[in-house]
């Protein structure tokens, strides 16, 4: 078995889609072994991106639950692996998870998360990487770390503040507080919901419809160039936006958009130049 095999994965060829399914332990949690297979998603959607067949939407979600029948997203870190291993070995692997959660915030893709349950620490930290979280009634959501002397480690203090404020990652990360789905959408911590995972599944069949006949290198540098601008001044953000473009004109990839003009508003999908990337 490849590491990613251990999140089920599911491609749908004819959506672009690629759907995890997130199935271990006893709570989903996250240890060395789930980071060698987020790795292994990162080298697969990578690799996908410059062939005839690339991979244009990505969900993430999951159906476990807990013995009780509670609904479980990401409970947290493997915090029991750690046992034994010195500071040295703690630090290497919390900058592993780290750059990880990096690199999947930069995947050329539409990353959906689908929060099913109750969504801790690494779990809240995950939607970090997501380019649009769905909650589901049962979702909850928290940043327990203080309470166990330690912060959030992989983006958590770094990032959460650009996407909810810096008074409720404040609020969060230092009280611990969890909160459901409601609160979650009130503070832009997730950007919709849904009454059950069909629901939301079909949302997701929806965005991928829609994504697979668009450019995938014009997609992928959009989303760049957004995240790349964060945090920038006007004169950097339009340079930024500059160069995207001119790569789009550079690729050949807007003369195609240009000579298949009318089938693209018919609905219809061009063959985009993959291979010129």
């Amino acid at each position: 078995m490849t590491p990613l095999e251990i999140f089920h994965p599911r491609l749908d060829e004819a959506r672009r889609l690629l759907v995890l399914e997130l199935d271990h332990g006893k709570a989903n949690e996250m240890g060395s072994e789930q980071l060698d297979a987020f790795e292994a998603l990162c080298d697969r959607v990578e690799q996908a991106a410059s062939s005839e067949s690339p991979i244009t939407c990505l969900c993430t979600t999951s159906r476990k639950r807990s013995k009780k029948g509670t609904p479980i997203f990401i409970a947290g870190a493997n915090v029991t692996e750690r046992v034994g291993w010195d500071d040295v070995r703690i630090k290497a692997h919390v900058i592993r998870q780290r750059t990880l959660m990096q690199r999947l915030r930069r995947l050329p893709v539409f990353h959906v998360v689908i929060a099913t349950g109750i969504t801790l620490g690494w779990g809240t930290e995950y939607l970090l990487t997501a380019d649009w979280t769905i909650a589901l009634p049962e979702a909850s959501f928290g940043l327990p770390e203080t309470g166990l002397g330690i912060l959030p480690g992989a983006r958590g203090s770094a990032e959460l503040a650009s996407l909810i404020g810096p008074a409720h990652a404040i609020r969060l990360g230092c009280t611990g507080e969890t909160i459901d789905a409601d609160e979650a959408l009130r503070i832009g911590l997730v950007q919709a919901r849904a009454d059950d995972l069909d629901a939301a599944l079909a949302k997701v069949h929806d965005f991928a419809e829609r994504l697979r006949r668009r450019s995938p290198l014009a997609l992928a540098l959009y989303k760049h160039a957004v995240l790349d601008g964060l945090g920038r001044d006007e004169s950097q953000r339009i340079a930024i936006e500059s160069a995207a473009y001119e790569r789009c004109v550079d690729s050949g990839e807007a003369a195609i958009g240009r000579a298949n003009f009318d089938q693209i508003v018919a609905g219809g999908m061009p063959a985009w130049g993959h291979h010129r990337r």
